[in-house]
């Protein structure tokens, strides 16, 4: 398209495209964006023939523009205004059942945890719950690394015994 065509439909039609969309849009933000997509469709147009009419050209892409938009912002308007089905939609949060066997679980572990005998227990404790690398456990306490890790492995040990003993018969984990 001829671009000193579209400067001058531009300077002419500009303020008639702006109230045509506005009366179907009711918006002068999307009556704004849409005068633009006009001319910008206009000027990207490549017409098999010479225009007789360029103005009725420009108001046939505008009705396009127009209805374009109109569909858009229904098809928005039914996403947003339609009721959710409370039913349909996930629940992440963890059902009855399943909380009483997880704070059975964490008691279970605390009484293990609870028997351990001092030392053992104070490594697994200053291991797992306070995240202290085995080097910095044996140094605060004064023993070696290696009885670190021994102590740990314990702690371990007694807590999935526990935890297997816990289990329903034919629930627990299979060793295979």
């Amino acid at each position: 398209m001829d671009i000193s065509l579209v400067e001058q439909l531009q300077q002419t039609e500009e303020g008639k495209l702006q109230r045509f969309f506005l009366r179907r849009l009711r918006n002068r933000e999307d009556a704004a964006d849409a005068t633009q997509e006009t001319f910008l469709r206009l000027l990207t147009a490549s017409p098999r023939e010479d225009l007789r009419n360029p103005h009725a050209y420009l108001f046939q892409i505008a009705k396009s523009v127009a209805h374009g938009i109109t569909a858009r912002l229904m098809r928005d308007s039914a996403l947003f205004t339609e009721e959710i089905d409370q039913t349909q939609v996930p629940d992440d949060a963890p059902s009855p059942e399943r909380m009483v066997a997880a704070r059975q679980q964490l008691g279970l572990l605390i009484e293990t945890i609870s028997a351990l005998p001092p030392k053992c227990r104070v490594v697994f404790v200053l291991s797992r719950l306070e995240g202290l690398s085995n080097g910095e456990i044996a140094e605060k306490l004064g023993i070696s690394r290696n009885m670190v890790e021994k102590h740990i492995i314990r702690a371990l040990m007694a807590c999935r015994q526990a935890r297997l003993a816990s289990l329903p018969p034919g629930g627990g984990i299979s060793n295979d």
